[in-house]
C-alpha cells in the first residue's frame, strides 16, 4: 500500500523457468511495484514474495537476479568498461571472469566502438543498452527488464530483442515490463494483464496466435441491440459510423458472428478476418481503460 492506496492485492504469479513471460497493464497497474517486491526494493504490507524458492531480498538470490530499472542513473564519470567491471564486481565476480565478460557484453550490445567514451556523452538509446548489458554481466538465472526498449530505434530495439531470446535459449527466466505491444508479442511466450493491482488474465501467446481472430465489418443498421447482443455473447466490439471491429476467440466463431449480424437486422457489404494482435486482447481485457 502507498497511504491508502492499494498498489497491488492478491497478486499470484507464476513464471515457468527457461520462459520471457510479459507483465502488461495500463499506467498505475502496478507492475513496477510488484517488480520491486520480486526485488525486495519494496516490502509488501501482507503477504510473502518469493523468488527462485527463497523470500524475495535476500542477498544469495538477489546475486542471480539482473535488473534494468525503467528509470536508471548511472555513474556517468565512467566508460562503460568500467561501469560492467563494477556491477560484476558487485555481483561477486572475480577479476578474471570479469575480463572476460566485458569485451563480449559490450560487444552484445553494440558498444565495443564506444567502450572509451564517458557514460555522460552517451544518447539515450546507448544508455539502454548499457543497462542491459550491467544486468546481464554475470549471468543471472532471472532478469528483470523494465521497459529496456525505451527510447530506441528499430534497430535498437531488434539488438534488445536478440539479447532476449538468447538469455532464454541459454535457460534464463526473462520478466519483461514493457508498453510496447507489438514487441511483447514477438518476443513473450506468456503474458500475465495487471488491473488495479491484481492479475485479471493471463495467456499462452503461442497459443492465442493460433486462436483469437478480429474481425472488420462494414455493414449499415447496426443497432445498439445489436451490440448488446453481441457483449452478451462474450464478444468485444466497437463502432465507429458503418465500421464495426470485433475480436473472437476463434476462427470457429466467425461464422457464428456473421448469422447474429445479418439476423439482427444488419446490412452486411464487407467481412474482414483478421488475426488478433495483442493489443486487441488488451483493450478486450481492460476494457475502457485503454491506457498505457
Amino acid at each position: 500500500m502507498y497511504g491508502a492506496k492499494v498498489a497491488v492485492s492478491n497478486l499470484s504469479l507464476t513464471v515457468p523457468r527457461g520462459s520471457i513471460f510479459g507483465f502488461l497493464g495500463p499506467n498505475g497497474a502496478g507492475k513496477s511495484t510488484s517488480i520491486k517486491m520480486l526485488l525486495g526494493l519494496v516490502k509488501p504490507t501482507g503477504g510473502e514474495a518469493m523468488l527462485l524458492g527463497s523470500p524475495a531480498g535476500e542477498i544469495q538470490v538477489r546475486r542471480r537476479v539482473g535488473f534494468l530499472p525503467e528509470h536508471f542513473r548511472f555513474h556517468e564519470w565512467l566508460t562503460p568498461a568500467e561501469l560492467l567491471q563494477l556491477h560484476g564486481r558487485l555481483c561477486g565476480m572475480s577479476a578474471a571472469r570479469l575480463n572476460e565478460r566485458v569485451p563480449l557484453m559490450l560487444e552484445l550490445v553494440g558498444l565495443t566502438p564506444h567502450r572509451d567514451k564517458r557514460v555522460r556523452d552517451f544518447s539515450k538509446g546507448m544508455m539502454q543498452r548499457i543497462g542491459l548489458a550491467q544486468a546481464l554481466i554475470h549471468e543471472p538465472e532471472v532478469v528483470f527488464l523494465d521497459e529496456p526498449t525505451s527510447g530506441l530505434d528499430p534497430m535498437g530495439r531488434r539488438v534488445v530483442r536478440d539479447v532476449i531470446r538468447a538469455q532464454r535459449d541459454r535457460g534464463a527466466t526473462v520478466f519483461l515490463n514493457s508498453h510496447l505491444l507489438s514487441e511483447v508479442e514477438v518476443t513473450c511466450d506468456n503474458v500475465a494483464f495487471l488491473k488495479d493491482g491484481e492479475v485479471v488474465a493471463s495467456r499462452n501467446l503461442r497459443a492465442f496466435s493460433r486462436e483469437a481472430v478480429s474481425v472488420t465489418v462494414e455493414a449499415r443498421k447496426i443497432s445498439p441491440q445489436l451490440l448488446a447482443g453481441l457483449a452478451e455473447r462474450g464478444v468485444s466490439a466497437s463502432l465507429e459510423g458503418e465500421r464495426l471491429s470485433a475480436t473472437v476467440g476463434s476462427p470457429d466463431d466467425l461464422p457464428e458472428l456473421l448469422r447474429h449480424l445479418v439476423c439482427s437486422g444488419a446490412q452486411v457489404y464487407a467481412f474482414t478476418p483478421r488475426q488478433a494482435s495483442l493489443e486487441d486482447l488488451f483493450v478486450r481485457i481492460m476494457g475502457e481503460d485503454r491506457g498505457l
